[in-house]
This record gives structure tokens, C-alpha cells and sequence, in this order.
């Protein structure tokens, strides 16, 4: 059985790589349409990109109202701006809200299609050059060909998808994730380690992303505690870095599975951050998913150390889904409950959640049969 294997153009890793990918920025084209996010900006580091792209001779325009999550009036927002400024690239700079809105506006600008038309298709187009710098390490959306976003008049959180949204230029400098409060850091660490695993444990998995994720995995069990107990340590934050690209290769060519069908209606419908409501459903999804393919779940508690050739494969399993459950009470992830979602409206909510999860098609792809029933059930067991 032949695979295909896709990431972004080029990438530029460690604390330089900002100023060894100025030339490349340089040639991209005229005038940048910055996105961005305000606190990036207090932060200086949007500064500190337009430092060098004044060193390449670039222009720019500014585009920071991103008060949340994305959804499709704020991408029309940035791309009237990038049209009336006469830009001709996109920057992506912040976390995975920025990165994702980079990538909608550059769709946007060139066809001027209402996304949900668009959800379950290709997309393609001529898009404008697009560079993504991540300021967290976890959304891995600076090498995939995704982008979520809510479409404001349904209150739906859909996906979109194609290898033209694929970033030209990434650059991961983990100097930028040093003032990622532990909360974030928590948030996007459990959404890279939830790419790695379903991306392991996909349908569409293959050998070469069977690498990326055990490597991701093995790194993240390693360093994200340490990043989340001390946001200066420098070799945390560069390890977390190269795990959240390594993750973000994986679901460009494996794609996600249960946990992220789920999760999108939470963040829709309750304002969740992404990573967080990863975090809260990932253990029931997983204990689910694990029937499917219980042989994938132990070699990944082998591979971090809590398990060896000698435990049976479905105790085994369990075990890598408890180091789950451990890990993301370490970061002190919290329950539905414990965030303030009320129970009563979230039962009410359940019905439109199953279904907008399976209309995703992201459960589809766990080794296991999902039905509505089946997300309805594993809902409802986040309140117990």
C-alpha cells in the first residue's frame, strides 16, 4: 500500500531562525499582511519580525483584532485589510487562532467564498505566499493544510482542508514560547500530544508519520511538565517546539481521529480553549478508541516507558491512557464542570455536538466504528 507525504515548503528551527529565514521572507513579496495577536505584539515580538522585514526592504500592514478563537467575520475583517493595504503575502505570528486566521484570509482573498460552502472540499486556489511563526508549541498548524474555524451564523466549528493552505515558510524559534503563561503552554502541549497519539492510531497513519508521532510523543511526556513548572527553561521550551511541528506532520498526512470530532463542538458552543477541551475528552475517547487497536495504544506505552514486551497488550494500553489522565492532571486540566459549563445546558447541546462530530468526518478515521450513539455516550461521560 503506497502513501503520500506533505509538509510546508521550507522550515527554519532554533533562537536564529528568524533572521536566517529574513531573505526568504524577503523574496515572498512586497507588502506583508501581519497577523497577529495583540498580547504578541505587547510582547514585542511582532517588532521583532517587522525589525527584519524592514531589513529586507518589506512593507507591512498590521492585522491583530483576533479577540478569540477564529470564526469567519474576523477573517473578513483581515482580508479587507489585506486588500485595501495592497498586500501581496501573508505572516502568520502568534499560536494556532493567528495562524489559522493567515490562513483563512489568504483563502478568502481569493476566492470570496462563505466557508461553510466549502466544508468536506478541496481547498484550492492561487493562494498569496504564506509564512507561519508559532509563538506556542502545539497547534503545528505553521506545516498542515487545516484550518478551523466557527461560522458565526450557525454556531459550528468546521474544517477545512487542502494541500494549498499548506504554510511556504515555517519558522519555529522557541525563544518565542518562552512567555507562553503555564495555562497556554498546558492547553497547547496536550494538543500536540493529542495529534501525535490520534495520528498513531488513525486509519490514514502511516510509516513515515508512525516516526514524527513517536518521537512527539516521547518528547512531550518528557518535557511538557517541565515547561509547564518553569516557562524559562529553555531546553523544555525548544524540545516542546520541535514536538509540536513533528505532531503537526502527523495530522497533515494522518490526519486526527475522535478526540478533535469532539472537541471542535465544545470549543464552538462553549468558548473551550482547543487544547483544553482536547485535554478534558481525550482519556474517554482513547479508552473508546483503544478496542480498535489495542497493539498501537501499547507500543506507545512501551515507547515512554511505562510498560514492557512482557505486559499483555491490552493492560498495556490502559496503562498509556492512565500516563494520559496523569499527565494532564499534572498540568491541571479541568473538567467540564470544573471550567463552569453548566450540565444542563451542555445535555441540551449534545444532540447538535454528536452531529456536527460526525459530520466532520475526523471520527471516521479511528481504527473503531463511531457512531452518533457513541459520541452521545462518551459526552455524557465527561459528567461522571
Amino acid at each position: 500500500m503506497g502513501y503520500r507525504f506533505k509538509t510546508a515548503g521550507q522550515a527554519f528551527f532554533g533562537e536564529d531562525a528568524l533572521e536566517m529565514a529574513g531573505p526568504v521572507l524577503g523574496s515572498m513579496g512586497k507588502k506583508a499582511l501581519i497577523v497577529t495577536g495583540k498580547i504578541v505584539t505587547k510582547s514585542g515580538m511582532t517588532a521583532v519580525l517587522t525589525d527584519e522585514l524592514d531589513k529586507q526592504g518589506v512593507k507591512y500592514s498590521i492585522f491583530s483584532d483576533l479577540p478569540g478563537e477564529p470564526d469567519d467575520l474576523m477573517v473578513k475583517a483581515g482580508a479587507a485589510l489585506y486588500e485595501k493595504e495592497g498586500c501581496d503575502f501573508i505572516i502568520g505570528l502568534g499560536g494556532g487562532t493567528p495562524l489559522d486566521s493567515a490562513k483563512a484570509i489568504g483563502m478568502y482573498v481569493t476566492n470570496h467564498e462563505d466557508f461553510i460552502d466549502l466544508v468536506g472540499k478541496n481547498a484550492a486556489g492561487d493562494f498569496p505566499p504564506l509564512a507561519a511563526i508559532p509563538t506556542t508549541a502545539g497547534t503545528g498548524s505553521e506545516v498542515t493544510k487545516f484550518i478551523c474555524l466557527t461560522d458565526s451564523a450557525s454556531d459550528t466549528k468546521i474544517l477545512l482542508g487542502g494541500d494549498d493552505l499548506i504554510p511556504d515558510l515555517a519558522i519555529i524559534n522557541p525563544a518565542f514560547t518562552l512567555s507562553a503563561p503555564g495555562s497556554v503552554t498546558a492547553a497547547t502541549g496536550m494538543d500536540a500530544l493529542t495529534h501525535a497519539v490520534e495520528s498513531y492510531t488513525s486509519r490514514k497513519g502511516n510509516p513515515v508519520t508512525d516516526l514524527y508521532a513517536e518521537d512527539a510523543i516521547k518528547k512531550i511526556f518528557t518535557y511538557l511538565p517541565a515547561a509547564y513548572k518553569d516557562g524559562s527553561d529553555k531546553e523544555a521550551r525548544s524540545q516542546m517546539a520541535i514536538a509540536a511541528y513533528e505532531a503537526g506532520v502527523c495530522i497533515n498526512n494522518a490526519s486526527v481521529t475522535l478526540v478533535h470530532g469532539m472537541s471542535r463542538p465544545i470549543g464552538a458552543l462553549f468558548h473551550v480553549p482547543h487544547g483544553i477541551s482536547n485535554a478534558m475528552l481525550i482519556g474517554e475517547c482513547l479508552t473508546f478508541a483503544l478496542e480498535g487497536c489495542p497493539d498501537r495504544f501499547a507500543a506507545l506505552a512501551r515507547l515512554i516507558g511505562k510498560a514492557d514486551e512482557s505486559t499483555d497488550d491490552k493492560k498495556a494500553a490502559k496503562i498509556f491512557i492512565d500516563a494520559i489522565k496523569e499527565l494532564a492532571d499534572t498540568l491541571d486540566i479541568p473538567t467540564l464542570e470544573g471550567y463552569g459549563i453548566d450540565r444542563e445546558a451542555f445535555f441540551e447541546k449534545m444532540p447538535k455536538m454528536a452531529k456536527d462530530a460526525i459530520t466532520s468526518g475526523s471520527p471516521a478515521n479511528t481504527i473503531r466504528p463511531v457512531s452518533e450513539q457513541d459520541v452521545l455516550d462518551i459526552y455524557a461521560k465527561l459528567w461522571q
